[in-house]
């Protein structure tokens, strides 16, 4: 042999001793010095039982559990271990017959294989779980009840805010973004269970057990060294007010629409309804699948969150944010007034306003508090037309729309609840395809007074308020202050502090005013409180909706903001009534109650018939009225939460 190629024999003689040497030091390591996977091999009569964590419970800003934990349990199985065990017997108990038996253990074996548990049937009902428990030993070995933890709602409220949980999907678990899931895992899917599920979830730990010739566990295998204990999830402390979203759900029984209220100081969530609503306790428990599908096959739509999923032209409640860009941009101030006399004239056709006294719109205070249409028309063009913008489509719409993008419009805020809609502000790209270039602020004038292509969502519409309250501030709207022992970043986003279009104080300070005007001689009377000052704007929004194909007119919906104290905000408020009319008729009454129960805590005995008128009126259509099964599925589950 070549002296050449000894070198390369012995590079590769050294590398094959190495790896000899490194699997006998494994093997030592395993056998000898680490006896846990040895002991486990060598136990054939051990059990691996999975330990399911608590998951974090949530409370509301007065520290009070809105959401916890209960126990039901599963029947698991191991397809490999049932033999010769009374198959009649647990299928009349389990109420199925014996080809749905058959089809439960395939599907079993498909999922996890033969020898790993699968759920059998999932969260039993107590009578079913009881007649399980005196006959189990009928049925092993084989099969075992397992305890599941599932949610607990005990004031039956706030349903689209805290969500819920259900088993995870065989599409999810082909998902790298849920690897650390069983089949059979639960998780959370929708509300504040899916946003903060990381932190809720907890981490699941083991169990060896010891098992007797008939596999029944006998205990914890060598005194429990080798188990690993499950770590609870975090609990969430919510902005939320449960006494305050309690009442909004009552306000806004009989009705469809939304109120959300925030602490314009911090940007916590005080309350948001979504009407109609629904007893969250309806997707938790054995019953969970069926209410699932009853709920969103219903006519009103329950599970629609229409604080943050539904958007409107925001009508009359717009006329501030008008103001304010008018008044930085220096097209108006607070002294300039406009003459009308019952229409704006300015375009091809007029465009009603509902005053035509002499005077009503002689500067910017006495607009907003007789809400003029042509006002804020006209205010809306000269904005858009300001020649230092070179006109609207040069520069000028486009300059509105970033003011628009500033006020958190057009697009999702990022409040910590799942599917935010953005709703629409337009710019010249939009107006370019719809109407094929040929378009000028005329084409657009109806911005002016929240209608044509603008919509906002009531989410918007609140925290708008919050700007205008704060002057020219607010933080991203969310419902957790705090997690538990918090070692992540996931609220640092909602304690920073956004500044907007850098406007002055002085043109917050004459919109202010002239909402305080609103509230005391104004079109939103009605929602004055005794000792509190507060700035507010009505509006009525026109509807329409297509009927057999047809555009046609339909009852207009009713929309109220509002802040109080005017001077220094503890809430801001958006209210949204559909189908009911005037604004003040029913959604300044509403935001109006909702504020003085969080001022005063209390409403006070002049204003106890108001309540009680609101809380008794239907707006919603007969027809869909009698059509939704959801009033009894709330008795329902009243009823069943009462034990009765």
């Amino acid at each position: 042999m070549s002296v050449f190629n000894q070198p390369r024999k012995r590079v590769i003689q050294a590398i094959i001793l190495g790896m000899v040497v490194l699997i006998i030091t494994r093997l030592f390591f395993l056998q000898i010095v680490e006896k846990k996977y040895a002991k486990l091999a060598d136990a054939n009569a051990v059990l691996r039982k999975v330990v399911y964590p608590s998951r974090g419970i949530i409370f509301d800003r007065k520290g009070r559990s809105i959401l916890s934990n209960d126990v039901l349990y599963d029947l698991v199985v191991t397809p490999s271990s049932v033999k010769n065990i009374d198959t009649a017997y647990l299928c009349n108990i389990l109420r199925i017959d014996k080809e749905e038996f058959r089809k439960r253990i395939v599907n079993a074996i498909v999922k996890n294989g033969r020898v790993r548990q699968s759920v059998f049937a999932a969260l039993l009902p107590a009578e079913v779980f009881g007649q399980l428990q005196e006959s189990m030993y009928l049925f092993q070995p084989g099969f075992e009840l397992v305890p599941r933890q599932i949610r607990s709602y005990p004031y039956a409220a706030a349903a689209n805010i805290l969500g819920y949980i259900g088993e995870i999907s065989p599409e999810r678990l082909k998902d790298s973004a849920y690897a650390s899931y069983n089949s059979g895992d639960y998780l959370g899917l929708a509300g504040l269970e899916r946003t903060y599920e990381s932190v809720l979830m907890g981490q699941r730990g083991i169990q060896y057990l010891v098992k007797d010739n008939l596999n029944r566990p006998q205990g914890a295998y060598e005194g429990g060294e080798f188990d690993s204990a499950a770590i609870a999830g975090k609990n969430l402390r919510l902005s939320l007010d449960i006494d305050l979203q309690q009442f909004g759900e009552k306000l806004m029984k009989g009705k469809m629409g939304s109120i959300v209220a925030i602490d314009p100081q911090t940007g916590g969530i005080l309350a948001m309804v979504s009407a109609p609503t629904f007893d969250p306790n309806l997707l938790t428990g054995s019953y969970r699948s069926t209410n699932s599908v009853l709920l969103n096959r219903d006519t009103t739509k329950p599970t629609f969150n229409r604080a943050i999923q539904a958007t409107y032209p925001p009508g009359s409640t717009f006329k501030p944010m008008i103001a304010l860009v008018g008044l930085d941009e220096g097209v108006i101030t607070p002294s300039f007034g406009y003459p009308c006399g019952g229409a704006y004239y300015g375009c091809s056709r007029p465009i009603k306003c509902e005053h035509h006294d002499a005077g009503h719109a002689a500067n910017l205070r006495l607009a907003l508090s007789h809400s003029c249409n042509s006002y804020f028309s006209h205010v809306y063009r000269l904005s858009v037309d300001a020649s230092k913008f070179g006109g609207i489509r040069i520069g000028g719409l486009q300059k509105w729309s970033d003011y628009m993008s500033s006020f958190g419009f057009g697009h999702r805020i990022g409040v910590d609840v799942p599917s935010e809609a953005r709703g629409t502000v337009p710019n010249p790209a939009f107006y370019d395809k719809m109407y094929k270039g040929s378009w000028n602020s005329c084409t657009s004038v109806f911005l002016g007074i929240g209608q044509g292509e603008l919509t906002l969502s009531p989410l918007q519409m609140a925290n708008a308020m919050c700007i205008v309250a704060n002057r020219g501030s607010y933080f991203i709207p969310h419902f957790v202050q705090s997690i538990d022992n918090d070692n992540t970043n996931l609220l640092a986003k909602y304690k920073e502090k956004h500044i907007v279009a850098h406007i002055t104080d002085t043109a917050y300070s004459a919109v202010i005013h002239g909402m305080a005007d609103v509230i005391t001689s104004g079109t939103g009377r009605i929602a004055q409180i005794e000792g509190i000052s507060i700035g507010g704007k009505t509006g009525t929004v026109e509807n329409y909706g297509f009927v057999d194909g047809k555009r046609v007119k339909l009852k207009n919906h009713a929309v109220f903001v509002a802040f109080a104290p005017a001077e220094k905000a503890r809430i801001a408020i958006a209210v949204i009534v559909e189908n009911s009319g005037f604004g003040a008729r029913y959604a300044a009454p509403i935001a109006s109650l909702m504020m003085e129960k969080y001022l005063k805590d209390s409403i006070s005995t002049k204003r106890q018939a108001l309540m009680k008128t609101v809380m008794e009126t239907v707006t919603m259509d007969n027809a869909m009225v009698l059509k939704s099964k959801l009033d009894s599925l709330n008795a329902t589950a009243a009823l069943k939460k009462n034990g009765k």
